[in-house]
């Protein structure tokens, strides 16, 4: 089995690019993952909001990561960067996605263990993010050494409409 190559997309992120994460996205929704976005989602929505990361990224605001199998984009994750003055040591991670065709083939792992050595080169040590506790993301977030702090409970809807928690989590890189 090939294994995912992992990039990092600089700007300008070229439109093909964006198509192909858009087609990321929406598989997701579909699947039912709770990513801020309700059925019925279009690919056009998903290349909205891509275009907007795209201006984060040019902005230096976020670092855009991507995985590749045979010339094709199977998953992404962000690293915010845009965080307020007093938290210059932190970062958020962002829509850490895999298309359910590429699942159970290490992706998310890679993912998560690039986007952690992006944080470590820009000297952000300590990471954060939310998720769906009992998912697919929370039990990679586990497996990979993160803490959870706590559950807000009905903290959003899945794509759906029904509510779901949100697991609140933090991991603190080696310097």
């Amino acid at each position: 089995m090939a294994k995912a190559e992992i990039v990092s997309l600089d700007a300008p992120v070229a439109d093909t690019v964006l198509d192909q994460l858009a087609a990321v996205l929406v598989d997701c929704v579909e699947g039912g993952a709770s990513v801020n976005f309700m059925s019925p989602y279009s690919h056009a929505d998903a290349l909205k909001f891509f275009r907007k990361v795209a201006t984060s990224v040019a902005s230096g605001d976020a670092v855009l990561l991507a995985a590749r199998l045979d010339g094709r984009i199977i998953g992404t994750v962000q690293l915010g960067l845009d965080t307020p003055p007093n938290q210059p040591h932190r970062a958020d991670i962002k829509k850490m996605l895999v298309h359910r065709s590429a699942r159970s083939r290490g992706v998310g792992a890679a993912l998560m263990a690039e986007v952690e050595e992006e944080a470590r080169r820009r000297g952000r040590w300590l990471l954060v993010l939310d998720t769906v506790p009992g998912e697919n993301g929370h039990r990679l977030y586990i497996r990979a050494g993160w803490t959870q702090t706590g559950i807000v409970p009905d903290y959003a809807l899945f794509p759906d409409g029904r509510l779901c928690d949100t697991a609140i989590m933090w991991k603190r890189l080696d310097r």
